[in-house]
Parts: C-alpha cells; sequence; structure tokens
C-alpha cells in the first residue's frame, strides 16, 4: 500500500474560519495522513483571514513563513485558502510564487484535486464564487465544544466592513444540515452558534426557519448540553429570542451584541440602525427578563468624524449600560469602504489612546461584576490542566474572548466536564476558586 503523504493546516481568523478549517480537514484526511505538527508536513494549507489590514500582514507572514519550509525539502506543496484568495487572490498567487495552490472560501471540496494536480508541475488557481456551505463532516479541534457556523456572508453593508465584498450576501445554512452537522459532533459541554449575524438565520430562506426554531431543534439533541449564542445584531434580537434565552435551560445567559460604537452621528456614518437610547434600553431589557445575562459586545474608537464628544458619549454608555465583556478596536480604514473615503480620518496615536481609555473604563466594570461573583458557587466548563490548577469557563466566558476561571481541588475532571466551583478570588478578567465536588 502506497504511504500517504502527511498534510496539515495552520488556521488564522475567527471561529467561523476554524469551522471551514475543520471542514476541509475532514476533505484532506480522506487522502492524506493529518500532522499537527507544519514541520512534518509535506503538504500545508493556510487558511487566512483578510478582514482588516492587520490580518491580511499576519496572513501574508504566515504564508511566507511555510514557503521557507520548501527550502530543507521537506514541504513539497503550500496551499492557501479562504478570504485572503478570495478578495486578494490574483495579486497573492503573482507576488507569492511559493504557492502552488489557491482556494477561495468555498471551494475545499476541490482542494484535494487541485493539490494532486500541481504534482504535475502547474500552479493551481480555483478561486470561484461564494457558495452555499458545503455539507460534510469535521475534524474538531477544538475539546468538549464546538462552533457551529449557521450562516455565511453578510448583507448589512456596515461602512467600515469588507465581509459582504470577501464572503458575499447572508447565506443561512439549511436547518436539517445544521441538526446533521450537530448531531455528528459527538458529545459537546457546548454548543457554539456563529455566523455574521446570527440574529437574521432563516430570513433568506423559504421555510419559515428563523434563530429561534434552530435553537429549540438543536436543544433536542441529547449529546449538546448547553448552546451560546454569538454575534446577535441588536436591531434583530427579538422578543421572542428574549424569551427563549430566558426560559431554554439548555441556552446559556449570555449573548454577544456588536454594537461597534454608542454616539448617534458615529452609528449612522457606519451604517448602523441603533442609537445611544435603543441599544441602552436594549441592554436594559435583557438583565430584565434574564436575570444574571451576560451581555458583550465590541467597540470600534476612532471612527472617521469620531469628536472627542462623540467619543466621551462611547465612555458614557459603557459606564451606564456596565456590559459583562467587552472588547475595543482601532478603526481600521480598509481600501474599497465607504468609510475609507470619509472625511475626518483620525490619526493612529488617537486611535491607540482612545483604545486604551476604553478599555480603562470596562476594566473597572468588570472588577465589579467579577467581585459579585465571589462566594457564589459556580458550573465551570473544564478546559484542560496545567499541573498546578484547573482552567475552564463560566456561563460568562465565551471560549478564547473571555476570561477563565482558575480551580484546585475537586476529582479528576477531563476536557468538556462541568465542575462546580466556589469562588474565592477575582483578578482583573478571571476568577479562582476551589471545585466542591468530589
Amino acid at each position: 500500500m502506497e504511504k500517504k503523504k502527511k498534510a496539515g493546516v495552520i488556521s488564522l481568523g475567527c471561529d467561523k474560519n476554524r469551522v471551514d478549517t475543520e471542514k476541509m480537514l475532514s476533505r484532506l484526511s480522506e487522502k492524506y495522513e493529518i500532522t499537527s505538527d507544519p514541520e512534518e508536513a509535506e503538504i500545508l494549507v493556510v487558511n487566512t483571514c483578510a478582514f482588516l489590514n492587520d490580518a491580511r500582514k499576519e496572513a501574508i507572514e504566515e504564508i511566507l513563513s511555510c514557503a521557507r519550509l520548501k527550502e530543507s525539502g521537506r514541504l513539497e506543496k503550500l496551499a492557501v485558502t479562504g478570504c485572503l484568495p478570495q478578495k486578494f487572490g490574483e495579486e497573492v498567487f503573482a507576488g507569492i510564487p511559493e504557492i502552488d495552490v489557491m482556494a477561495g472560501i468555498s471551494d475545499y471540496d476541490k482542494l484535494v484535486f487541485a493539490i494532486e494536480e500541481s504534482y504535475g508541475g502547474v500552479r493551481k488557481n480555483i478561486v470561484g464564487k461564494p457558495a452555499c456551505e458545503p455539507d460534510v463532516p469535521r475534524v474538531l479541534t477544538t475539546d468538549g465544544y464546538a462552533y457551529l457556523k449557521i450562516a455565511d456572508g453578510c448583507s448589512n453593508f456596515c461602512t467600515y466592513c469588507l465581509i459582504p465584498k470577501i464572503r458575499g450576501a447572508y447565506r443561512s445554512v439549511p436547518e436539517d444540515q445544521l441538526a446533521r452537522e450537530a448531531a455528528a459532533l459527538g458529545e459537546l459541554g457546548e454548543l457554539v452558534l456563529v455566523a455574521q449575524d446570527v440574529t437574521k438565520y432563516g430570513t433568506d430562506l423559504s421555510g419559515g426557519e428563523n434563530v429561534v426554531r434552530l435553537i429549540r431543534r438543536l436543544s433536542a439533541l441529547e449529546n449538546v448540553k448547553k448552546i451560546r449564542l454569538l454575534y446577535c445584531y441588536p436591531e434583530s434580537v427579538s422578543e421572542e429570542l428574549i424569551d427563549e434565552i430566558a426560559k431554554n435551560d439548555k441556552v446559556l445567559k449570555y449573548i454577544d451584541i456588536p454594537l461597534q460604537h454608542a454616539d448617534d452621528g458615529v452609528l449612522r456614518r457606519m451604517n448602523r440602525k441603533g442609537t445611544y437610547q435603543s441599544y441602552l434600553a436594549l441592554v436594559r431589557k435583557l438583565k430584565a427578563r434574564v436575570p444574571g445575562i451576560a451581555v458583550r459586545s465590541t467597540f470600534i474608537a476612532g471612527f472617521p468624524g469620531e469628536s472627542e464628544e462623540s467619543f466621551a458619549r462611547l465612555c458614557a454608555f459603557l459606564e451606564e449600560a456596565e456590559l459583562f465583556n467587552a472588547g475595543f478596536f482601532r478603526y481600521s480604514r480598509e481600501e474599497d469602504t465607504a468609510a475609507a473615503r470619509m472625511d475626518g480620518q483620525i490619526p493612529a496615536r488617537v486611535k491607540t489612546a482612545r483604545v486604551k481609555k476604553l478599555y480603562a473604563v470596562q476594566k473597572k466594570i468588570v472588577k465589579k461584576q467579577l467581585a459579585a461573583q465571589v462566594g457564589r458557587e459556580l458550573d465551570v466548563f473544564v478546559e484542560n490542566f496545567d499541573g498546578a490548577c484547573w482552567a475552564g469557563r463560566a456561563y460568562f466566558n465565551a471560549p478564547e474572548i473571555d476570561g477563565k476561571v482558575y480551580f484546585t481541588g475537586g476529582r479528576e475532571f477531563r476536557a468538556g466536564d462541568t465542575a462546580k466551583v466556589k469562588i474565592t478570588g477575582a483578578g482583573d478578567y478571571d476568577l479562582f476558586g476551589e471545585a466542591v465536588d468530589k
């Protein structure tokens, strides 16, 4: 029997990209032996992000680093996939001759064939148009939890964002397909629903599908213990969805709502539909209807035309809304977006200073939120043991983006287990405690 070549994948960018990588790994595993060590790979795939300039820079640096592995003779083929080829494929393909295969966001079914063809000495650029999500198995790269990409693309057209021009219009994955995919993922302590806009799920389908109906369908799966919601656009958070979060025991009392700003003028220039008051009313409604809910958001500092008064309004909103978690980013001037052509571009040093100020404001709020957890017993999703203590996440901690709970004692746990932990202390973003289940 012919020995299989070893293939590896380096996944960059968001959790939606991770799902793409896991589907790609499934296809690659049909032909090759999969390795997690790039130094061992004979075939290496870099799945890229291109949302921001920093992400594109990271992707190019990773591609060039992998290209250098060819010098040793071990690496035979280098493929580049994902958002970077989808938007900038011809430029990158021409500029980096070490790339043997280039594929877009919807070309994974053709990837293995293209790699094999490239052994004939011809470089292959197979980037096609964004298409429906492939119904293929996945090779999980997470332990005890998994992401479920329920839609791809976006039709919101925020003025700063390239996503519609990279991933195309919003496309919901059929409900039956998602149910099969989730059921095939094995025992999951947590299933994380992701899309560019989770709340718009089903609006492009014709069978009455919506995100609440999907949540109920997934909640019926025996292999799924808990469900987490990420990236819910504020104007689409319906009364029905709030009720489902409140009443469904499988849905974690957590919601990520990317608000992006709170000043009315800045929001209009961003082509966002909300206002300071509508956003504040939504946060207050969620807290009133779902006691203890952790509301997370993201914000952009330094958007064109953001005056000192506009920025002060954003700081005031954070203090008034008291979000449990928040992330802050400098505005990135992306070519081919409406915002890039706007007057009033903010100097980089000012943007950096404003992000620093936002984190300082939020840090005080988080400190208060975490201090309120001391003395309580929390259910903690166990992730790993570092030799001294366990690390895990409470319901208000999403994977990779929020803080953690570090604890000692208890029995031997496995990733994905739930531990009952008494919280004994709080740091800036993390909690500390001791397991109470013996």
